[in-house]
């Protein structure tokens, strides 16, 4: 099997696995998250990217009809009934999104037919566009939870994380397999 069917075989069967287990999923990402700050592992995620992520959510939010300030790790949004505060927890800021990268990508970028160089490139590529799909995503559920509810946002946020991430990574890599890998010439040293 090559590499290209390889890797979406791979994202088909996560994606499988993913709706089969949710809901132990969600509970074992709960128990991971509990774990994590018992462990005081979070800091550098909680001190270091979500205040950038929080920045640049706020940025995304203003086509929305939205101008929210930024309150630590909260979202300070006006509305009618005062001030609607959201909250973007480190375990929130896509986590899980780039582990299921990091494990495609190991499964994708296996063996020799791929250049190097062209290999770097699309692992700059995902990692960026993982990065800019998460921002998008918290994004999106925070206009849910402004125009609709907390509930609609909090499925959305389960739910919806996980079919973004795959409908991202499907994207990936087709677009890395049709444009940005480069095989080899015969011959070709790594």
């Amino acid at each position: 099997m090559n590499a290209s069917k390889q890797t979406f075989t791979t994202l088909f069967l996560i994606l499988v696995i993913l709706l089969i287990f949710l809901p132990f999923f969600l509970t074992f990402s709960d128990i991971l998250t509990r774990i994590v700050i018992a462990l005081d592992y979070f800091h550098i995620i909680r001190d270091v990217i979500v205040p950038w992520e929080i920045r640049m959510v706020s940025v995304l939010l203003i086509p929305f009809g939205l101008k929210p300030s930024i309150a630590g790790e909260y979202l300070a949004i006006s509305k009618s009934t005062g001030p609607f505060l959201i909250e973007i927890a480190w375990n929130c800021v896509g986590w899980q999104s780039i582990l299921f990268f990091i494990i495609t990508g190991w499964v994708g970028f296996q063996g020799d037919k791929y250049t190097n160089n062209s290999k770097y490139k699309a692992w700059l590529i995902g990692f960026l566009g993982t990065t800019i799909m998460n921002l998008f995503r918290i994004a999106i559920i925070v206009v849910f939870a402004y125009y609709l509810n907390q509930q609609v946002a909090m499925i959305v946020h389960d739910y919806g994380s996980m079919f973004f991430t795959m409908g991202w990574l499907f994207f990936y890599w087709w677009f890395s397999y049709s444009y940005v890998l480069e095989e080899k010439n015969v011959g070709e040293e790594s």
